[in-house]
């Protein structure tokens, strides 16, 4: 017997897109899916998201946090309540396609295949073009190289954290997957104590991916799958708030994974050159606006950086 799969959607004010998600899904049922149940998760959403989705046809259940507990939180809430042998952690700005959830579990489900921990499928943008969605793990000189914006340049595009140097047109085994559909075993998650909840959002899934490496489980990318992501998410909503983010997520991992000496090495490129650089593209661009966002997240994040660098969680 096929094993069962329950799905993850943690919700931030994402409007219609979490519906049109859910309708995703129901429609991805036809092909037959074992589905245990549908957990949406809601930080504390000021708009209408969550209304009417009752009447969908789908096992689903709707948690209402009163704060916004982070995306890492709220993704360890949803899968409390999950007991299937898979779990999806699915963003609201994503659409399933019919081959979407049957294709990785089959993949899952071949024994040739039991080491692989963590799958992930090929993800479209709204003109259909495949995404470069996979990511190495990082280290201090692709964090640098990012930070610095060379990996803009031509000859360094593939030396940053991200594979866009790589079409993902073709099964790969890679370091990480994008967390916007991430398919992963129950027993990886359990024994894995699920996300480290430090991370607000943003490096709590390649956070966890290296924690899975480590452990013995290999994460894959499967092109015979796809669905639909249009990416950003609602954290466009508040810019400032996800550079902030973005940055401090970027310490934390620093400071949990790198030797003391990078660590630091980490946090002073990141609090002193970067916003040089990011300020100086700004200016060329003429965004005004981009500043004031760059100067308000480094605020942000300098007054949070004794929380940011202290010891980090056994997780």
């Amino acid at each position: 017997m096929t094993s069962s799969l329950d799905i993850i959607i943690v919700n931030w004010n994402a409007g219609q897109q979490l519906r049109d998600c859910l309708e995703s899904i129901v429609l991805a049922q036809h092909s037959g899916i074992p589905l245990g149940r549908v957990v949406v998760v809601d930080n504390d959403s000021s708009d209408s998201s969550l209304e009417g989705l009752d009447s969908l046809s789908l096992p689903l259940e709707i948690i209402v946090n009163s704060v916004n507990r982070g995306f890492g939180a709220a993704c360890n809430q949803g899968a409390a309540e999950c007991d299937s042998q898979y779990l999806l952690f699915l963003n609201p700005d994503t659409k399933l396609f019919d081959n979407s959830l049957d294709t990785p579990l089959a993949f899952m489900e071949n024994k040739a295949n039991k080491t692989v921990g963590i799958c992930g499928i090929q993800l479209v943008d709204e003109k259909g073009q495949v995404a470069r969605t996979c990511a190495r793990f990082p280290s201090l000189s692709r964090f640098f190289i990012q930070a610095i914006g060379l990996n803009k340049l031509p000859g360094l595009k593939g030396a940053g954290v991200h594979m866009d140097e790589w079409d993902h047109c073709s099964d790969k085994s890679v370091d990480h997957v994008i967390g916007a559909f991430f398919f992963m075993r129950r027993v990886v998650f359990e024994s894995l104590n699920g996300f480290d909840e430090r991370f607000f959002v943003y490096l709590e899934d390649v956070d966890f991916s290296l924690r899975a490496k480590q452990s013995g489980w290999k994460t894959f990318y499967l092109t015979e799958a796809q669905a639909f992501h249009l990416g950003g998410g609602t954290s466009s909503q508040v810019k400032a708030h996800r550079l902030f983010y973005s940055l401090r997520s970027r310490l934390l991992y620093g400071f949990k994974h790198f030797s003391r000496f990078k660590a630091w090495m980490l946090l002073g490129v990141t609090m002193f050159l970067e916003p040089l650089s990011r300020l100086f593209f700004s200016l060329l661009r003429g965004g005004i606006e981009d500043v004031r966002n760059t100067w308000s997240g480094y605020h942000m994040l300098f007054r949070d950086l004794p929380n940011t660098i202290r010891k980090p969680s056994s997780s």
